[in-house]
């Protein structure tokens, strides 16, 4: 980790916007995420809690591409993992 690197947790406080709640990120995650006011990010389930990225469009359209697949050959794909 470098000396710029920001901690390997960071603690965030939920806050009212609006009739929301949101997550202020400190400048030094923004930093690392390479992200800033007016982007998007990937919040993704994890079987430890969520993971949160930059939203990559090339991913984005990729996994959409494996959602139908997964939609479309459910039944083909269910009796491949038995096997």
């Amino acid at each position: 980790m470098s000396a710029t690197a920001t901690p390997a947790t960071t603690i965030l406080k939920l806050t009212q916007i609006g009739n929301s709640v949101g997550v202020i990120l400190p400048k030094e995650v923004l930093a690392e995420l390479d992200v800033q006011k007016g982007d998007s990010l990937h919040l993704v389930r994890h079987p430890k809690g969520f993971v949160l990225s930059a939203y990559d469009e090339e991913f984005a359209k990729k996994m959409e591409a494996i959602r139908h697949v997964m939609r479309t050959h459910r039944d083909v794909l269910r009796m491949l993992s038995e096997s």
